[in-house]
């Protein structure tokens, strides 16, 4: 059927936002059916992996932290800091192209099955207020209502659990910033001892608040940038939750169930017009005017019309996963040329990203001449420059018995410090001052570039290039 202009109006508005821009607020209904239950399994276990994420350790390191004050990162317990940054950059890169290929492929089904404010709202905050304000048609009642003693009474509870887990989310997140056994010790110190933290704890608690109580839909709707990303990136042959009008709308449109009738010779489709599939839908949209920013995968709108076709002795998928070609040509989803591009750039990035994960060391030698000197002209003809040194450890085990030697000249290294070895700490780093002497003689110019070798235990463990000044020759 071809739309008026009067039946479009919701591609040039926000549905969830009145004529006068006031906010129309969506109740919609508890979903249920088998895509619901699946949802439900995934986000329970995304949600434990979520919570114990800051407080799991591998080889003694927190399976994800995000220190960003301390600059430290661990990423499924591997350790990074800010030498490793060229990593970070790749594994960010490498995420884009993993959603991007996603989306080209399945449309919007990060948002509907894995996103944590979704996983959040649908299966956290919008259970309890099932659970407190019962479902769709109670809740619009009960907001039309006046404010009476059941009201206040539901109000309170549902602002009260709804702040009790806000605070909980907060904690979590702290854990990933600070670390899980920071956040650990501040509970048992109390809050008394470390006021500090407390405030941006509360603050973020309000956030989430915010967030999970008010703005809800909105932050899909609104706040989040791939909702228009995937208008952009989805094509016909991209798979997405899809009214399938020609068999809904058939050649005379929808109408109202009615019994004994043979929608069939009449041109009727087998959309009844319930606005179940609208009812559901927790963004407030309508799946039949077709693809919408709005629309975050959920499925809801799938098992609710489902249920109504069964119920009416109907094929269930008027509402299903689906490309547009398959509605419009019957097209089978094919892995086409565009997928197999984003394929082969993840799999490159992905093997790029794994050699230069696993061959890094587990320690980060920086030495830098000392700034503003050049070099000291000794006896015998030596020439001596300055250097400073950071040794950064990247385990969580001592580095013990840390020395240093010259790999390509003859010369001699001094530290400036009681002993030639030292320590450097786990998750630490070791810094210093040390002179390099060479002989005039040995040296190819007044530029020169010297290998050192750092060693621990007579083991060698890294290597750095530093650049040794000397005199210039006039040969």
């Amino acid at each position: 059927m071809e739309e008026t202009p009067e039946q479009e109006v919701f591609r040039d508005s926000i549905g969830t936002i009145t004529e006068d821009g006031k906010r129309a607020w969506v109740y919609p209904k508890k979903p249920s059916g088998n895509y619901y239950d699946k949802r439900k399994l995934v986000s329970y276990v995304l949600l434990i992996i979520l919570i114990v994420s800051p407080f799991i350790k591998i080889n003694g390191n927190q399976f994800l932290m995000f220190n960003v004050l301390e600059r430290r990162f661990n990423i499924f317990g591997f350790p990074f800091w800010p030498q490793d940054f060229k990593l970070f950059v790749v594994s960010l890169i490498i995420g884009v192209v993993f959603i991007t290929l996603f989306t080209v492929a399945f449309g919007r089904i990060f948002c509907g099955w894995i996103c944590p404010q979704t996983i959040f709202m649908e299966m956290v905050f919008r259970r309890i207020e099932y659970w407190i304000d019962g479902d769709r048609g109670k809740q619009l009642r009960l907001d039309r209502q006046p404010w009476n003693a059941e009201k206040i009474r539901k109000r309170l509870l549902k602002w009260s659990i709804f702040v009790l887990i806000s605070f909980f989310i907060a904690n979590v997140f702290l854990a990933y910033l600070i670390g899980g056994d920071e956040v650990l010790s501040y509970i048992k110190e109390g809050p008394t001892e470390h006021f500090g933290t407390l405030m941006p704890l509360l603050i973020f608690t309000a956030i989430f608040y915010f967030v999970f109580s008010w703005f809800r839909e909105q932050v899909c709707i609104i706040a989040c940038p791939y909702g228009r990303l995937q208008g952009v990136l989805l094509d016909d042959k991209s798979i997405i939750v899809a009214y399938d009008h020609k068999r809904g709308e058939g050649e005379n449109g929808r109408k109202k169930f009615r019994k004994n009738k043979d929608r069939q010779a009449l041109g009727h489709g087998d959309c009844i017009d319930c606005n179940q599939c609208v009812n559901v839908c927790p963004t407030g949209i309508d799946i039949r005017n077709g693809t919408q920013l709005e629309c975050i995968n959920c499925t809801a709108c799938i098992d609710e019309c489902d249920t109504i076709m069964d119920s009416v002795g109907l094929p269930k998928g008027l509402i299903r996963y689906a490309s547009e070609d398959e509605i419009e040509k019957k097209e089978k989803f094919k892995f086409n040329t565009r997928l197999k591009a984003y394929t082969g750039v993840l799999i490159i990035l992905l093997i790029v990203w794994g050699g230069m994960l696993f061959s890094r060391n587990d320690l980060e030698a920086t030495v830098l001449r000392l700034p503003g000197q050049l070099y000291e002209h000794k006896d015998n003809n030596i020439i001596s420059n300055v250097f400073t040194y950071k040794l950064i450890n990247k385990t969580n085990n001592d580095i013990e018995d840390v020395t240093f030697k010259l790999a390509d000249y003859p010369g001699e290294l001094k530290l400036v410090s009681t002993t030639d070895s030292f320590v450097v700490p786990g998750q630490g780093l070791a810094e210093g001052t040390l002179f390099i002497e060479i002989k005039q003689s040995d040296l190819k110019g007044d530029k020169n570039k010297l290998t050192l070798e750092v060693y621990s235990h007579d083991k060698l463990i890294e290597t750095t290039t530093v650049s040794f000044l000397g005199p210039r020759s006039y040969r």
